[in-house]
């Protein structure tokens, strides 16, 4: 019957040819439209780890003097050095993490291939366990690397592929900033998407290339990259003891009791800080999990967020249009539809082939608004933003793409089908 229901609509539609190109390019530019930009905000706003996002936290506490406070202020996102390196040795979490950003010179010692700059990230031994991080050769360095400032470095693929010619890197050594570091791990292509756990060296940022442990890179005095925040003068704010905030501190907790007791820990050390003099401000402890952070941080830009609501409003604009087009088409076949009942069509049959009439501009519809979504986001691609390349149309969002032509075809043929099945027969047999 199907079958039979899309040969009636193919027919109908091929003799108002110039009705039927206006309610294609209504659904189509309508749909296109509307999956650009959201596309753009699935890629922006999805879980960057969803396999343990809920596990992983970022911890705020707040270390700053009491000038310029305001209650229900939100502490730094940020810890100072020696809080983090206080937390980290207190070991409360099942994983913990201190790091920061930086920017590395490498000498790769090879006349073809000059010196030149990659994206660091300076860190401990669990940030790679913590976040899923795949090695293709090799492994991560260990606590002791971590406590004795070891010479060791983890690599990207696509580093190890530059300096060395392949993958085949341990063992090998590799000149950072003017210190010969041994290769222990090469990671595979790797880049989640937001850059979550630093957000403070771009959302959307490229992928860092170098990994090398936090002791080590305080004795090296590695370059660092982001913000830092400090309330009191200092020589060096990168220092131990320095009145600033610019590293950053995740944990791995499993369950709500761990999350609390941690909490609890958290608060617990901020009032040994009150005691001593170092905190002066009231206790402010926030344990944010990664979609609660992305949330708070807002990550998504705003701008992003309102062109999906235009585009939106944009649709429904283009899904009244064809409401009123496809009532338009329908009414006008009053006689036709009054012959069918009259010869004991029911008012089922009629209503199920008007809407697949409908479904069947939707689909034509769905295929031009996939063409004109990949123009629009080949059009985003190359925009000056950060997060330009990763506008791409991924399955769900294809499948999506199709669905919402569909639907807004469908649901657009609902009044016109409605109408058009209410014909009375005889009046129209009585009027020809």
């Amino acid at each position: 019957m199907l079958a039979y229901y899309l040969d009636l609509a193919r027919r109908s539609l091929a003799r108002n040819v110039g009705l039927t190109i206006l309610m294609i390019l209504a659904i189509a530019f309508g749909v296109g439209a509307s999956m650009t930009t959201m596309t753009v905000l699935h890629v922006l706003a999805q879980d960057p780890i969803p396999q343990k996002s809920h596990d992983l936290y970022n911890v705020q506490l707040e270390p700053r003097r009491m000038l310029g406070y305001q209650a229900g202020q939100e502490p730094p996102d940020q810890l100072t050095r020696l809080d983090a390196e206080t937390l980290v040795r207190a070991g409360k979490a099942e994983h913990q993490a201190i790091m920061t950003g930086g920017q590395a010179a490498i000498e790769p010692g090879r006349t073809d291939l000059p010196p030149f700059f990659v994206d660091g990230r300076w860190t401990s031994a669990d940030f790679f366990k913590m976040f899923d991080a795949p090695f293709v050769a090799g492994t991560a360095w260990s606590e002791d690397d971590d406590l004795h400032a070891a010479r060791v470095a983890v690599i990207a693929r696509e580093l190890a592929d530059k300096v060395f010619g392949s993958i085949d890197a341990i063992g090998k050594t590799i000149r950072v900033e003017g210190t010969d570091l041994r290769v222990i791990g090469v990671l595979d292509a790797w880049r989640p998407q937001p850059h979550f756990w630093d957000l403070n060296t771009g959302s959307f940022g490229k992928a860092e290339l170098v990994f090398v442990p936090w002791s080590t890179s305080r004795e090296l005095k590695l370059g660092h990259i982001g913000s830092v925040d400090c309330w009191a003068e200092s020589s060096d704010s990168l220092a131990l003891g320095a009145s600033c905030v610019w590293v950053q501190f995740w944990v791995e907790l499993h369950g709500a009791e761990r999350v609390e007791a941690y909490r609890a820990y958290l608060e617990h050390y901020s009032d040994e800080q009150h005691r001593v003099g170092r905190y002066e401000r009231p206790v402010n402890v926030k344990l944010r999990d990664v979609m609660e952070w992305l949330q708070y941080r807002k990550v998504v830009p705003s701008d992003v967020r309102l062109q999906t609501w235009i585009a939106l409003g944009f649709l429904l604009v283009c899904l009244i249009n064809t409401v009123g087009l496809l009532l338009t088409k329908f009414l006008r076949r009053s006689s036709e539809i009054g012959v069918r009942r009259a010869l004991g069509a029911s008012k089922r049959a009629i209503f199920v082939q008007l809407l697949v009439e409908a479904g069947a501009i939707g689909l034509i519809g769905g295929v031009l608004g996939l063409g004109l979504a990949w123009l629009g986001l080949f059009a985003v691609r190359h925009q000056p933003t950060s997060y330009a390349e990763l506008a791409q149309l991924d399955l769900p969002m294809l499948a999506a793409t199709f669905g919402l032509a569909m639907l807004t075809s469908l649901f657009a043929g609902l009044l016109p089908a409605w109408r058009g099945c209410q014909v009375t027969p005889a009046i129209q047999l009585k009027s020809h």
